[in-house]
């Protein structure tokens, strides 16, 4: 067994580890597309309207986002594996509570801190296998632990349609205690090697409030837009991070080198492609899932088996995409898959009351195929381009971007549907309306895309820091 300082650990060891961050991958997917499938359901016993149902899922993504980057660093600091624990034990909890919510409020505030814990994840994850596995393997386990998040996708539709129709929606919820039970011990006792290279490093304690705060207002602030109290705290919230940026630069120990970026061209682009990706793809599910049950009357199970396909292309995709980018360049991957993504996108904005469920699955595979293409290589190129040192803060850099784009495309899907919709819950007398606000949606997440494809070419070629 080696130290954490050397990055690697015996083959028995790393490959558990991989085991074990890979069923955490996919369980955290899973329960975050499955609560799509269940929305309407939800609506009907809580009483929630479009826009409450969005906050669902977005109330997860908020609190992931605005404490994810701190996370990072902590992690470095004290231990990925510690945190790493610590936010399963947190999410295991949490579930629980969303799962005996008795109203939108309990729920809502579960699924907050469901967030905070899964950052805890999503901040150490991927570092943990950066650390494990070296360069020639990395791509490889990136890509086996990329497609468990889309296998999580891939079930989510199907199995999560059967248990809403089955067992009701907090059954979803029940699911994810029994993983949790597993993963925390498994990770306490088997693995022995702990990973924190940036050990004896101070905190920013100043800059991480500065930052927390600053996200959090904008996040929320834009998921509200466009009232006079949203513009204020999106404004402040820009304000707040470019005062957090001066700070990064001038403190001894950043929760973000800034460097990184100005610095480092791979990292930057490639984390700017991710942010721009997620925010043109996340909302897409949600917005189908709502239009297959409400427009087209189908239950959710039903929902869900057509819904699959498109993780399904992912799963597959990635599965290779992964070992590529250990051969290939991950920008000509990357900006490849991206450019299939403007297709299906491009595709969904003619969606109207008669669209064939060939079309929609015909989307649904080319916007797979073209999620899969671009995820593992641009991870595999962020993870790759910078010190292991600053692992957990890339792992938390490039999971930030993740998040604020999955928060970014369901505050444009929520505010548009707010637009066209009101507060009003959607019925037969407002599907113009909504179908009307979905094309509008499709249409900007493919504007963005396009711009996503220049963003992943610039990075220029693949950088490895080892």
């Amino acid at each position: 067994m080696t130290d954490a300082h050397t990055g690697s650990s015996p083959s028995s060891n790393k490959n558990l580890l991989l085991f074990i961050i890979t069923i955490t991958s996919f369980i955290n997917p899973f329960m975050g597309a499955a609560v799509n499938i269940a929305l309407p359901d939800m609506a009907e016993e809580l009483g929630l309207n479009a826009i409450t149902m969005g906050w669902v899922t977005m109330s997860f993504l908020l609190a992931s986002v605005a404490v994810l980057l701190p996370i990072g660093k902590i992690a470095d600091i004290a231990g990925r594996k510690k945190l790493f624990i610590i936010g399963n034990v947190i999410v295991t909890l949490a579930s629980a509570f969303c799962a005996i919510s008795p109203n939108a409020s309990l729920l809502i505030a579960s699924r907050l801190l469901q967030g905070f814990g899964g950052a805890m994840m999503f901040g150490t994850g991927t570092a943990m296998i950066t650390s494990a596995f070296p360069p020639q393997q990395r791509g490889r386990a990136l890509g086996i632990n990329v497609s468990a998040v889309y296998l999580g996708l891939t079930l989510a539709p199907i199995l999560g349609g059967f248990l809403t129709d089955l067992f009701g929606w907090r059954s979803i919820f029940w699911l994810n205690v029994p993983f949790g039970l597993f993963v925390i011990p498994a990770t306490m006792y088997a693995i022995k090697t702990e990973w924190h290279e940036a050990k004896g490093e101070s905190f920013d304690y100043g800059g991480s409030a500065i930052y927390v705060v600053s996200i959090a207002m904008l996040m929320y602030g834009f998921s509200k837009l466009p009232g006079p109290v949203a513009v204020a705290l999106t404004l402040a919230g820009i304000a707040g991070l470019a005062l957090f940026v001066r700070n990064e630069f001038r403190v001894e120990s950043p929760i973000m080198d800034m460097r990184l970026f100005t610095g480092n061209r791979t990292f930057a682009f490639s984390n700017l492609a991710a942010l721009i990706n997620y925010a043109a793809t996340y909302a897409v599910t949600f917005l189908l899932s709502l239009y297959l049950q409400y427009i087209k009357g189908m239950k959710p199970s039903d929902a869900g088996m057509l819904l699959v396909m498109q993780p399904i292309l992912m799963t597959i995709v990635a599965t290779f995409s992964g070992r590529l980018s250990d051969r290939i360049d991950p920008r000509i991957l990357s900006s490849t898959g991206m450019g299939i993504i403007v297709i299906g996108l491009a595709m969904l904005a003619f969606i109207g009351d008669n669209t064939s469920h060939a079309f929609i699955i015909a989307s649904l595979v080319i916007l797979g195929a073209g999620f899969g293409l671009f995820s593992s290589p641009n991870t595999n190129a962020v993870m790759s381009s910078v010190e292991k040192r600053q692992l957990g803060v890339a792992s938390a850099s490039i999971g930030t971007m993740r998040l604020a784009g999955q928060m970014m495309s369901m505050a444009i899907a929520t505010l548009t549907l707010h637009i066209f919709l009101g507060s009003s819950k959607i019925g037969p007398e407002n599907h113009f309306s909504f179908i009307t606000a979905a094309r509008i949606v499709f249409a900007i997440f493919a504007v963005l895309c396009i711009i996503g494809v220049f963003a992943s070419l610039a990075r220029g070629k693949k950088s490895v820091a080892d």
